[in-house]
């Protein structure tokens, strides 16, 4: 059962002068109405209408969409007021915001503290400085490492975005970024593969030739081995790929292959089938009944996860599946849950 909700407020672009090549937000909020304080406090209570009494151990109320540090600090302190106030009131458990590297000072953090925020997440998109002057991000890494190390001395919960293929970036380039975030050590983390959405400066490249986007394999991969590094780690992943609902464009018109609705699938898919191919590996070479794809009798194999990773152990649409079918042809193996397994970890019986 789900025990984390988020109730978002969306904050269209506000206070975030930079055109980044990738997002397109600053044109949709001129067709949008602005977000007033009394505003929040209404989406907040339509939201607990249907939250409240749901056992849930965590509520949050997340200010999204924009540079929200980047804004006034009276208008900043009217959002989080209303927020403060069912926080105090016990109707919500945490206060969470996104903002961007550079607009994080002690200015900033004082107020924000005053008004018990609990989480900062910064769009660092990567820590490469090429990428970041290619992307029109504005600013360069130092920033980086320098805010989060502020962040962290206040006591805030730190969160890191990362971007998988941006402008000039690269497979080295995108572990890289995991392993730096690594070193910072923030609590949560989320990886995005990069989208061409309508009305962008990165579609105008991309038409260009200027820009060539990751095949959906390549931002699997990529993205794969950025999750693994960050896990091992201890970082909770709390977004992989967008929903599209994140996608800010007036038709929701995309280019490219990077997307798809269950992008964390195929990354944990991709994972879990590295695990189960890797411990059937070393079963098969231990067993001296194995010895080709023309034995006649068939080894029997189980692959267990518990009830949460069955979807991942399986596969998006069966892949996983049919990869051990094809591969093994000499196999019969049974896919199956057991409860006793942790997130993420899988088992392989004969």
């Amino acid at each position: 059962m789900k025990k984390h909700a988020i109730i978002p407020i969306f904050i269209p672009h506000e206070g975030c002068p930079n055109d980044c090549v990738f997002c397109n937000q600053k044109k949709i909020t001129a067709r949008q109405k602005p977000v007033h304080p009394e505003d929040v406090k209404n989406i907040i209570e339509q939201y607990l209408t249907t939250l409240t009494g749901r056992g849930l151990e965590t509520i949050e109320v997340a200010f999204f969409g924009g540079s929200f540090t980047g804004i006034p600090l009276l208008e900043q302190s009217a959002y989080l007021a209303v927020a403060k106030q069912f926080k105090d009131n016990g109707f919500i458990d945490k206060i969470h915001l996104s903002t961007r590297p550079d607009y994080i000072n002690e200015e900033i953090l004082d107020n924000l503290k005053y008004y018990d925020t609990d989480i900062i997440e910064l769009g660092v998109q990567s820590f490469d400085d090429s990428v970041l002057k290619a992307s029109n991000r504005g600013h360069n890494s130092e920033i980086v490492y320098s805010s989060c190390e502020l962040i962290k001395s206040y006591g805030f919960q730190l969160g890191i975005q990362l971007m998988i293929g941006l402008p000039g970036d690269t497979h080295e380039k995108s572990l890289y970024s995991a392993r730096e975030t690594v070193k910072i050590g923030p609590s949560i983390a989320r990886l995005y593969p990069t989208i061409i959405i309508d009305d962008t400066e990165l579609l105008a490249m991309y038409r260009q030739g200027a820009y060539q986007p990751l095949s959906q394999q390549e931002a699997v991969f990529t993205t794969k081995e950025m999750y693994k590094i960050l896990n091992t780690a201890g970082i909770n992943i709390i977004r992989v790929g967008l929903k599209s609902t994140d996608i800010i464009s007036e038709n929701g018109a995309i280019t490219g292959d990077t997307y798809h609705p269950a992008f964390r699938q195929l990354v944990e898919a991709e994972i879990a089938k590295e695990v189960l191919e890797d411990k059937l590996v070393k079963l098969l070479s231990s067993s001296e009944q194995y010895c080709s794809k023309s034995t006649m009798e068939k080894q029997h194999f189980t692959f267990e996860s518990n009830s949460r990773c069955f979807s991942n152990m399986i596969g998006n649409k069966r892949s996983n599946k049919e990869y051990f079918s094809r591969k093994y042809p000499n196999l019969r193996i049974r896919f199956a849950e057991n409860t006793l397994l942790a997130d993420n970890h899988y088992n392989v019986l004969k």
